[in-house]
């Protein structure tokens, strides 16, 4: 079985499913009480599934277009039975989701190109920040591709080390400063020596500060400036990492990072320990940016590319 086959495979669909039980769980008891002696969609039904959406973290103004959505049919349909409310549901967060997700990502995948693919990574501090790009690294090796890492968060000791231990686990090359280095200077490095070594894609970690926004977004800046010295057009890719289980915090995080710098990809992590999952949905509607990764559970393989039918069928199963 090839690479690409695999990722698509029931055991992906099985961790998915195990990854998102508790907030499939959490959703379906409260959508049970909400139409409970219903035997059709009407205001009252709809007033609660606004409540109950908004209370599994899709956020206010998603659940709206949601909402918006679902009243539409039902005017359209006349009469739509309590039975068809899932699959209602599911075909119009689909839609939603389509709107940003245009295409679903292949896995691993990146654009021919006669340099190195760069990522800049972003995100605040204990969002599995590291561990996300580790498994990144991973995936990108076993695709066949050659991979370089770069510590650029360089404000902890910590945040090198652990790195360190994921480009040693993953075996693959990671360019390193000491602490208090300038950041900059790290992904500079870094791009150099992935160009001197025909490396197929460059991982930037970066320090994820919120406390001073100017100071995060000039960082940012800079780091962007000095590697476009080695690769004009890089980064390619900016992915913010946040917490799926912070619910509406991570509404707040992906807010001011936009705003420091250019976001182009998500990746919402930790989605199996909680009943937060609406949240992706939510993001992924409200700043207009495509969810690539999704963080299923704590294995090697369970980061996965998101896929939006997989991720709704299992949601609302």
């Amino acid at each position: 079985m090839s690479f690409l086959k695999k990722i698509f495979s029931k055991e992906k669909k099985e961790n998915l499913d195990k990854g998102l039980e508790k907030s499939k769980a959490s959703f379906l008891s409260k959508l049970t009480k909400a139409v409970a002696g219903k035997s059709k969609v009407d205001e009252d039904v709809l007033d609660n599934l606004e409540d109950v959406l908004i209370a599994s973290d899709v956020g206010v103004d998603t659940t709206l277009k949601i909402i918006d959505r679902i009243e539409a049919r039902v005017s359209k349909d006349k009469y739509v039975g309590i039975d068809e409310l899932n699959s209602i549901l599911k075909e119009e967060i689909a839609g939603l989701l389509a709107e940003t997700n245009v295409e679903d990502v292949v896995a691993y995948t990146i654009p021919d190109m006669d340099t190195p693919y760069v990522i800049m990574v972003v995100g605040v501090n204990g969002v599995g920040k590291t561990t996300t790009i580790g498994k990144m690294a991973y995936q990108f090796k076993k695709a066949g591709k050659k991979v370089v890492l770069g510590a650029a968060d360089t404000f902890r000791a910590a945040a090198i080390d652990q790195l360190q231990i994921w480009a040693d686990r993953v075996d693959i090359p990671m360019i390193r400063q000491k602490m208090g280095s300038d950041p900059a200077s790290v992904a500079f490095d870094t791009l150099k020596s992935a160009v001197a070594n025909e490396a197929d894609v460059v991982i930037i970690d970066t320090a994820g500060r919120l406390h001073n926004k100017v100071n995060l977004m000039n960082e940012l800046t800079k780091i962007k400036r000095v590697m476009q010295k080695v690769l004009p057009d890089a980064p390619h890719e900016v992915l913010l990492i946040l917490d799926g289980s912070t619910g509406q915090n991570a509404f707040e995080q992906a807010k001011q990072f936009t705003k420091a710098t250019e976001v182009t990809a998500l990746a919402v992590t930790k989605l199996d320990g909680t009943a937060k999952g609406g949240v992706v949905i939510g993001i992924s509607d409200q700043f207009q940016i495509p969810v690539k990764y999704i963080g299923v559970g704590e294995g090697i393989e369970h980061l996965q590319v998101f896929n939006k039918n997989e991720f709704v069928d299992s949601f609302f199963d």
